[in-house]
Formats: structure tokens, C-alpha cells, sequence
């Protein structure tokens, strides 16, 4: 009987958290993708986190990468074709702008040279390493790729980025049974790998400056 009512009183709860829940992950993550200044990896963990410790997890779980994956979709190429109005117009405009002041002249060369190595392959692993999406996204730009191209290598990105975050979660939802502990660890990891290229090339005195994720 006490299982039954506590069952009862977790429906309500849950179905609010994934009614509005959900919807906000989409959108945060599609507004991350287009202002690179959201920490979206850590939403995606914390949101994994809270989905493994609902009643059903492997639905939750699904659904935080579903919805991560479009989302970061949807604003990578919102942000591509505002960045192609600016390469077309003579006068540029501020997309374009914002994407050449958070990439470095050194990164942007590095990004072209896999650009033209791996073709759109490179977007899967720009997705992954911190900073790195923002100098490929642009090399792009300047390489006058198509959206529908860039679209085809960006999807299996955005669900690598998904999976991949979405895994610290699961990893931070394991190892604690109170929930806000396993997202506590989870933001902590993801800000961590996002710190580690700049940390790292600040440790090798390296001249490159910070770019944007």
C-alpha cells in the first residue's frame, strides 16, 4: 500500500519534470549551439543524471539524447546559414563577425588543414574537443561548403556530442544515489574537460589564445 501510494506521488513529479524538462533541454542546447557561451555539455550531463534516477532511465536516457542531439543540430546549422549570409554579403554581417573574434588565426588554420584532409569528417571530431567547433564551423564558412554538406557531417556530430556528454551523466548518476550529487560531479567533469586545452596550453606557454566552444 505504501509503495502504491509512493508510486502515485512520483507520477506527478516525474511527468512535470519531463513535460517541462525536456522542452528546456532543447532549447538551451539549440541556443548554446547559436551563443557559444551556455555551458551545454553540463546540461547535458545533469539532465542524464536526473533521467537515470527516474523510474523508467533507459526511456529518459533516450530522450535527453534525442533531444540534445537535434537541439545542438538545429542551432549548428541556424548558426552555418546566419554565418552564410555574412560570407555572400559584401559587407559581412555580425555572425560572421562573432564566429572570426572567437577563433584564433592559428586555429582557423589548423581547422582548414583537416578541412581539407578529412572533408566533413572533421566535424565529428570538432564536436568533441573543446574549442574546436567554432574555428571548423568557420573554415567552412570560408570554404564556401554547402549547408546541405555541412549538414551531413554535423548530424553524426551532434549525436556523438550527445552520446558522449550524456555518458558523463550515467557516470555521475551511478555513482551517487542522491541525485544533485551525481549532477554536481557531472558539471564538475564537464567543466574540467572544457578548462583542460586552455589549462593545458597556458602549462606549455603556448601562444595561442582562448576560442570559443
Amino acid at each position: 500500500m505504501r509503495e502504491a501510494v509512493h508510486q502515485l506521488q512520483q507520477t506527478p513529479a516525474e511527468s512535470t519534470q519531463q513535460v517541462v524538462g525536456y522542452p528546456a533541454l532543447f532549447v538551451l542546447v539549440a541556443l548554446g549551439a547559436l551563443v557559444p557561451v551556455i555551458p551545454t555539455g553540463a546540461l547535458v550531463s545533469s539532465a542524464a543524471v536526473v533521467a537515470f534516477h527516474h523510474r523508467s532511465p533507459s526511456l529518459g536516457l533516450v530522450l535527453v539524447f534525442g533531444v540534445a542531439a537535434l537541439g545542438a543540430f538545429l542551432g549548428d546549422v541556424a548558426l552555418y546559414g546566419l554565418g552564410q549570409r555574412g560570407v555572400r554579403s559584401r559587407s559581412g554581417s555580425r555572425w560572421l563577425e562573432a564566429l572570426r573574434g572567437r577563433a584564433t588565426p592559428e586555429r582557423l588554420e589548423q581547422a582548414r588543414a583537416r578541412l581539407d584532409e578529412h572533408g566533413v569528417l572533421v566535424l565529428v571530431v570538432s564536436r568533441l574537443v573543446p574549442a574546436g567547433r567554432i574555428p571548423v564551423m568557420l573554415a567552412c564558412l570560408l570554404a564556401r561548403l554547402p549547408l546541405r554538406r555541412f549538414a551531413r557531417g554535423d548530424a553524426p556530430a551532434c549525436l556523438a556530442w550527445a552520446a558522449t556528454y550524456g555518458l558523463i551523466g550515467i557516470v555521475g548518476g551511478s555513482l551517487f544515489s542522491a541525485p544533485w550529487k551525481g549532477v554536481a560531479l557531472a558539471v564538475g567533469l564537464t567543466l574540467l574537460v572544457s578548462a583542460a586545452p586552455t589549462l593545458w596550453r597556458r602549462v606549455r606557454g603556448g601562444p595561442e589564445g582562448q576560442a570559443g566552444a
